[in-house]
């Protein structure tokens, strides 16, 4: 029963974090382009990675 004393304000300063973060990403635009960086994985870079930068296969 002492364990409930603990954990309940933990949860409820861990939910409150939670909705301020999710508060401050919502006021500073984090979710206005939702289709963006869905489609920007679909187009090519302008220019292509120096030869030692290239993945080795």
């Amino acid at each position: 029963m002492t364990a409930l004393l603990f954990l309940i304000p933990i949860a409820l300063l861990l939910g409150g974090a939670g909705l301020c973060a999710f508060l401050w990403s919502v006021r500073t635009g984090q979710f206005e382009d939702l289709d963006g960086a869905a489609t920007r994985i679909l187009y090519d870079d302008e220019r292509p990675l120096p030869p030692s930068a290239a993945p080795r296969v």
